[in-house]
């Protein structure tokens, strides 16, 4: 093929049912949570007026393609979209049921989402230090400092 044609389309067919997804349904569930995420901070800053009308127009636009996109994976992999909602016992679901969460608003159980979107609307500021070892050795020494926003620093 000479290094000027085009590559040939990269075509994604179903071949595994939901017991073989594999980590398909996992990454399809951060992909959601993320979209989700991005999509309340979106009206936080509508709501603030802090988006114009052009950018509120791409930012819809990108969460309805991203949003299509893990619709379309879902087919691929046989995974039910309401399957990516994880119920997670007594700490709640990791996602809202539909319609019923709206940023800026609390409920009286909110999801993992709904605490997400409240920690990034606020901030928070996370620090540890970790100390690997063997045979009494400290082999390996990590320190982090972690600061989540979705507000510019």
């Amino acid at each position: 093929m000479p290094l000027s044609d085009p590559p040939p389309p990269l075509l994604l067919e179903p071949h595994r049912s939901t017991k073989d997804a594999g980590l398909a349904p996992l990454l399809l569930t951060v992909v959601e949570l993320v979209r989700q995420l991005m999509e309340a901070q979106v009206i936080r800053r509508m709501e603030a007026g802090r988006l114009s009308e052009e950018d509120l127009d791409r930012a819809a636009g990108s969460l309805r393609k991203l949003e299509e996109q893990v619709v379309h994976l879902c087919e691929i992999f046989e995974v039910d979209p309401a399957d990516l909602n994880i119920d997670l016992g007594e700490i709640g679901n990791l996602l809202p049921k539909a319609g019923g969460y709206y940023p800026g608003e609390t409920s009286t159980n909110p999801s993992i989402l709904e605490l997400l979107d409240r920690l990034l609307n606020t901030g928070v500021v996370v620090e540890g230090s970790v100390d690997l070892g063997l045979a009494q050795l400290n082999l390996i020494q990590a320190k982090l400092k972690l600061v989540l926003t979705s507000q510019r620093l």
